[in-house]
Order: structure tokens, then sequence, then C-alpha cells
């Protein structure tokens, strides 16, 4: 659906994308996460066609979006994080005018305007002016004037900015829904553990590049369960033990705390508590939970960091 390569963005004496290449699937969710100024934004207005690159190719649905962008524009859904409203107009107002924008179909109008409206929850906002909006049927608004069209691919940078708790568990079931409808979504989120909520691809940029390796481990990470086991007291040689244990993929020992990366089901954890134990270890706790996409993140930062 999205092919991008070699991609080169500059402001002034800052290359804010620094040649990257990703793969995104039709029919796929997928996460872009990062650091802020890393780069989310920038690459968001390169693949909606508002920018243009110094360099590189972006293909959308086998299309050359810099070559032409006009042509893409229709297919593509786009909403900023900062974005503007006609506050002097309705809600129905604007949402006919951002329909006929596109050049769909008079005829088709009213249903879809009255679709868009009960996805987003602003059934009864239709004949309010957006001045008189508050922040978060505002966000709601917008979101809908980006799906209007039924585009084919929907970038949404920061959707979920200025929604209460149950708007933001609404969006996130809108865009399964919208997904099962064959629409290929990609969302710019600070929000991560909401993420895990809906995406099922990812990409990580930081300093302007994306590392397919890093994409492909979560991948991995993902479908692995985290381990928290705690002793008694601090084990000596509890490190060697854990090294003979071919289902453990990584661990990190904190005095009697372990966190362990395991690959093996639920009876292989049962083994692995049995040898602990069997080795006369004081198990205190031992559990597991799902890794998530914030998990995985949060412990790259702190990587980078040390």
């Amino acid at each position: 659906m999205v092919k991008v390569e070699n991609l080169i963005f500059d402001y002034q004496e800052t290359r804010a994308l620094d040649n990257i290449s990703f793969y995104v699937p039709e029919g796929s969710i997928t996460a872009l996460v990062g650091p802020n100024g890393a780069g989310k934004t920038t690459l968001l207005k390169c693949l909606s066609s508002l920018y243009k690159p110094f360099s590189g190719s972006i293909f959308i649905d086998g299309i050359n979006i810099i070559e032409k962008p006009l042509e893409i524009r229709k297919s593509i859904g786009y909403l900023q994080d900062y974005f503007g409203l006609y506050d002097d107009l309705t809600v129905k107002q604007a949402l006919a005018y951002s329909y006929f924008s596109y050049k769909c179909h008079p005829s088709q109008l009213e249903n879809r305007i009255i679709e868009v409206a009960y996805q987003l929850k602003i059934s009864d906002k239709l004949n309010s002016k957006i001045s008189f909006l508050s922040r978060g049927f505002r966000q709601r608004l917008a979101i809908a004037l980006s799906i209007i069209h039924k585009p084919k691919l929907l970038l949404l940078d920061e959707p979920a900015s200025g929604l209460d708790p149950e708007s933001r568990n609404s969006l996130s079931e809108l865009f399964l829904e919208l997904n099962k409808e064959g629409m290929t979504i990609i969302v710019s989120s600070h929000i991560l553990a909401e993420l895990d909520q809906y995406a099922n691809n990812i990409l990580i940029i930081r300093n302007g590049k994306i590392t397919e390796s890093e994409v492909e481990e979560l991948k991995s990470e993902i479908n692995d369960k985290l381990l928290l086991i705690h002793f008694n007291y601090p084990i000596d040689n509890i490190d060697e033990l854990l090294k003979t244990e071919p289902l453990i993929k990584k661990y990190e020992i904190d005095g009697f705390k372990i966190k362990v990366l395991y690959s093996g089901d639920v009876a292989e954890q049962h083994k692995l508590l049995k040898k602990l134990i069997d080795n006369g270890l004081p198990v205190a706790q031992f559990y597991s939970k799902q890794p998530n996409i914030q998990d995985y993140y949060l412990r790259k930062i702190d990587e980078e960091q040390l």
C-alpha cells in the first residue's frame, strides 16, 4: 500500500528525515511512534503530499505521489495535529464542504454525513456552529472531515488529543471498524498504551531514521511473554541458571527481582518454575504479562540513555 524508499527531507540546516525506507501493507493499522522532534509529523506531511521531500520516492497504491500529488489526494485522509476549522459553518456544512472538495458524487452526500456523524458520535451537533463546539467535539469533527470521502489511506497525527478516556476508547473502536471496511491507517500517537488496542504494525522513528530491525524485533517480542520472578532474597548464581534456558530470550536482574522475556507457552513456564523450586531457590512470586508497544518503546529509550 505504502512504499517509501530513501526519503530525505531537510529544514534549512536540520535533516528531519534521513534516508528512510519502509513498507506499510494494505489493510494494516500502523503505529508511528517516536520522541518529540523525531520526524513523525514531517513524515506524515510527506505521505499526504503536502511536503515535497528533497529526494527519495513515495508510492501509495502504486502511484508515485511526488510526481503525481493531485492524483493521490482523493485516496488519502489526513488529520493534522494542529488543524483548522471554519468556525462560522455548522458541523453539517463543514462535512458537506469537505465532501465536495474531494469531488464526491452529490447523490451520496446526505447518507455519508449521517454515517460519519454516527461513527464519530456528533449526530446531535450537525446543526451547531463549529465555534460553539468543545475541544473534544472539534477533534471528533476533524476526524470526520478526514474520512468523509472514504479514503483508502488514513493518516492521523495525534488523533486522541483533547479527548476524554471514554472518547479515546470509542476512537480505538472506530479505527478497528474503518480497518474492517478496508481502510489502511497510520497513526502517530504519544498514548502508547492505547496503540495496543488497535495497531497491528509499527514504525519507530528516532532522529529522522527508521530502523527496520527494530520493527521485526518488536513483532517478535509482542508474541512472547514477560515473566516477573521475585525471590525472598538476591540469588548469587541465578545468572548462570538463566543462561542455560533456551526459551529465555532476554533477562534483567534487579536484586531479588528478575524480568525475563520468555518464548515458551504456559506449560513451559510451569517447567521453568518447577526447575527453580527444584534447585532450592526461594521463589516468592512468579507471574507473566504480555509485552506491549509501550513496554518495548520505553525499554528502547532507556537503552539509548545508558
